[in-house]
């Protein structure tokens, strides 16, 4: 684990627009295909801990605590490169994918199409 100092926290924060429950989303794509496997929501706690430990870390508006990707599931999301939007309010994340991204066990949450159902 490489430890992210307070400083260089700051630095990546200031690049960074949360939301004012401050949140930013996360979109999780596959590092070699690009395939859109999901978006969660993260926060300068869950992000410090994706950085530090390479491995997806995210924040759960439901149950109001961080989560490990995988940590109980074994679907863990090893991290290859963080990128942010112009606007610096959404995160873009190559991962690569161990088993499903989605709960309901499809490997990318986006498996349903919205006009076809």
């Amino acid at each position: 684990m490489t430890r992210i100092s307070p400083a260089d926290m700051a630095a990546i924060m200031q690049k960074l627009k949360l939301n004012d429950q401050g949140l930013i989303p996360a979109i999780a794509q596959d590092a070699d295909n690009g395939e859109v496997l999901m978006m969660a929501w993260m926060n300068q706690e869950s992000l410090r801990l994706t950085l530090e430990t390479r491995y997806c870390h995210y924040w759960s508006r439901s149950r109001q605590k961080l989560w490990k990707k995988g940590e109980t599931s074994g679907c863990l999301q090893s991290v290859k490169w963080i990128k942010y939007d112009c606007d610096g309010d959404v995160l873009l994340i190559g991962i690569h994918q161990q088993g499903a991204a989605c709960h309901t066990g499809e490997r990318s949450c986006f498996f349903r199409d919205l006009e076809r159902e």
